[in-house]
């Protein structure tokens, strides 16, 4: 994947309505564990693909944690509303290729 740079900006990613509430959320600052936890209870993620995830936004440009952390909040909360309301599932999963999928729909309906 070709790393982009200068995206770190708060509002690359600002077309969504909940943008700003995310960038105020208080969870935002909480450290690396604290946060996943919450993760995992609110949007049902296990630690792999809350990894994966904040691995891709970072190789896609957005370095700044606290940016990287809205966006992973802005895409599960995309994808909870696409799987986990249809789907009734426990937990988010995806197939093969579907996280990476998934990320780049994520993308491409926010430009």
């Amino acid at each position: 994947m070709q790393t982009q740079k200068n995206k770190s900006s708060a509002g690359f990613f600002s077309k969504t309505n909940q943008s700003k509430f995310f960038e105020t959320s208080q969870y935002l600052n909480l450290p690396d564990l604290q946060f996943f936890i919450w993760c995992n209870q609110k949007y049902k993620v296990n630690r792999g693909v809350y990894n994966t995830i904040d691995q891709w936004f970072y190789e896609y440009g957005i370095v700044n944690i606290h940016y990287r952390r809205i966006q992973l909040l802005a895409f599960l909360d995309f994808l909870k509303d696409k799987i986990l309301e249809k789907d009734k599932q426990k937990f988010i999963r995806f197939g093969h290729g579907g996280l990476a999928k998934s990320l780049n729909e994520f993308i491409n309906d926010l430009r």
